[in-house]
């Protein structure tokens, strides 16, 4: 038997959440691999988590409670196996070796799934991203999976209602629930096919754990290394794609970043004002290193690769006032001409902005105000409350950052906010 911690009540309650959020994509995962169904590999997860939540207040929780899920997950997906043979119901579903695996004792299969080789994640990952869903509905349902996060987060990742999220999922796993969707991680042609998206999910699981959309922290560090690991993981897969490796270099060098970004009670500071010190040299130079491979095979344009070349201007200077800002404001120039977005365009203005002055930027953000997309999107209040400050328009500067902090889920931005209002 695991031994266990003990804990009060509250304790262990607040103990099995910080668990779920970091253990969940794993076990769900690795179940799915097991049941070849993502919806009910969630399932059986969530069965998990409730046996959890039953035992571990009494209990304690145990010294490894990812592999506890886990076994107590498995042990739930035999019995729904075992069920569904009694019933006379095919098995296709489940796997084509899961028949032969049904005649070993319980303990023996549990052991034998243990080894099945391949990366899990990654495997999953390529699975919700499966050519019968729209690209919209892969990447929903992976941030889902994988990621950890909520509708609502998604849906503030994705700047839609959070109903149209909703929904996506719930088609999605239907989809995925077909026979025909094979649980794998594609091959040739096929792999193209779905590497785009692939890359924007695990992109997103990075930005959602170097900014949080909600929650007390700012930072969610465990799905930045999830998703640089996955991330390095797909660069060996396909060796021969710039975009991974710029993805992978513009993930690396914002990571170097993240001890730098919250103080020592984790509120946020900003860039400027960053002990560049803490900035992880090794992680930088990994970044550069994967840019230039990027650049080797000729996806130095991509837009990935340009966000890393971004990246590289701010890591290389080694303080806030040296940075190029004029090299930054152009490569934003590119990036926009290459996926043109409301967002990019945001992130341009404030380049532009310490290149030219504030006024300059403050030409391009407010034709955003209109900007459907943008509407309930925080930082562009706060862009526009930073650029009327630099301006000395106080009181229209104090507004803007009122109304971010308004929009802001995340109670460490929001103070944050509210402290610069307050400054106004």
């Amino acid at each position: 038997m695991l031994s266990c911690v003990a804990m009060t009540v509250h304790d262990t309650h607040r103990a099995i959440d910080a668990i779920w959020k970091i253990e969940s994509p794993r076990l769900i995962a690795t179940i799915a691999r097991m049941v070849r169904d993502v919806g009910l590999a969630e399932e059986l997860a969530q069965d998990a988590l409730v046996v959890a939540l039953e035992r571990w207040p009494t209990e304690g929780v145990p010294k490894n409670p990812g592999a506890w899920l886990t076994q107590t997950a498995k042990h739930r997906a035999v019995d729904r196996i075992r069920r569904e043979r009694m019933a006379g119901r095919k098995l296709e579903a489940l796997g084509q070796d899961m028949e032969g695996l049904l005649e070993s004792d319980e303990d023996r299969l549990i052991d034998r799934l243990d080894d099945d080789i391949g990366d899990d994640m990654l495997r999953l990952i390529f699975t919700a991203c499966h050519p019968v869903l729209s690209v919209e509905a892969q990447v929903a349902l992976t941030l889902r999976l994988l990621g950890g996060l909520s509708t609502d987060e998604i849906a503030r990742a994705f700047l839609v209602p959070e109903a149209t999220i909703a929904q996506r999922i719930v088609r999605a796993k239907r989809s995925l629930a077909d026979p025909a969707v094979v649980y794998e991680v594609p091959r040739g042609e096929a792999l193209g096919e779905r590497l785009a998206a692939v890359l924007h999910v695990i992109y997103l699981v990075f930005n959602e754990g170097y900014g949080a959309t909600a929650g007390d922290d700012l930072l969610r560090p465990a799905l930045c290394e999830e998703a640089q690991r996955l991330g390095r993981v797909l660069a060996e897969l396909v060796p021969g794609e710039a975009e991974v490796h710029g993805l992978v270099a513009l993930m690396e060098i914002q990571a170097s970043r993240l001890r730098s970004r919250v103080d020592a009670h984790g509120e946020p500071v900003l860039l400027p004002d960053q002990d560049r010190r803490l900035w992880d040299r090794l992680l930088i130079h990994r970044g550069e290193e994967a840019l230039a491979r990027a650049g080797r095979l000729g996806g130095a344009r991509g837009p990935y690769a340009l966000q890393a070349a971004i990246a590289v201007c701010h890591a290389r200077a080694a303080r806030a006032e040296d940075t190029d800002w004029a090299r930054i404001a152009a490569l934003y120039g590119e990036l926009v001409a290459v996926v043109p977005s409301p967002v990019v365009e945001l992130n341009r203005a404030m380049a532009v902005s310490m290149a030219e002055g504030p006024a300059a930027g403050l030409s391009i953000a407010e034709a955003l105000v209109d900007e459907p997309t943008l509407r309930g999107y925080h930082l562009l209040p706060s862009v526009l409350g930073d650029l009327l400050f630099r301006l000395d328009r106080r009181d229209e500067a104090r507004d803007a950052f009122r109304r971010a902090a308004a929009l802001t889920r995340n109670d460490r931005e929001r103070r944050l906010l509210e402290a610069r209002a307050a400054g106004c």
